[in-house]
């Protein structure tokens, strides 16, 4: 993703404030169709990690820009990721696009972080990409577990063999 350079920074942050809502919005959806336990206190990690994004872009705003007020667009200029948040939506379509927009969050908070002129706006923006790319593993994990175990998501607890018959002495 190639950053426009006379973009003013201003701009790059209520962008990014606009992507962690739409991340959270996109963990919370998820949230509500899994059945499986333990993926549900994840995807609450993640939900209560975008929200902490926010707040912390939203205090690097204020920090850096003072006399503006954040106005958060209604749309991003960033590729928004093609999703209905309906309830016809599968998990797995779901975490497909979750892990499109972490790829692209890391993206674009990595070449933020590196046009950024002030050390502290290139700490936070840093530790902004990695941690998203702490998610896009995080998803991937979960991803592979539902390719290899179908109805993982799709029960409380989920238990390897739990069906498997015991044949022999």
């Amino acid at each position: 993703m190639s950053l426009n350079s006379k973009i003013q920074p201003f701009k790059i942050i209520a962008v990014a404030v606009r992507s962690e809502i739409e991340a959270a919005d996109i963990y919370s959806k998820l949230h509500q169709q899994v059945q499986n336990e333990l993926l549900q206190q994840k995807l609450k990690f993640l939900i209560f990690e975008e929200k902490k994004h926010r707040q912390i872009l939203e205090r690097l705003f204020s920090q850096r820009f003072p006399e503006r007020k954040l106005v958060i667009p209604a749309k991003s200029f960033l590729p928004r990721v093609k999703v209905s948040l309906g309830k016809k939506t599968s998990v797995p379509k779901l975490f497909r696009a979750a892990l499109r927009a972490e790829k692209m969050s890391e993206d674009f908070y990595k070449e933020s972080a590196e046009k950024a002129e002030e050390k502290e706006s290139k700490k936070i923006l840093g530790y902004l990409s990695r941690v998203e790319r702490s998610h896009y593993f995080m998803i991937k994990s979960e991803m592979d577990l539902i390719e290899r175990f179908p109805d993982y998501y799709d029960v409380e607890k989920f238990h390897i063999g739990q069906d498997m018959i015991h044949l022999g002495p």
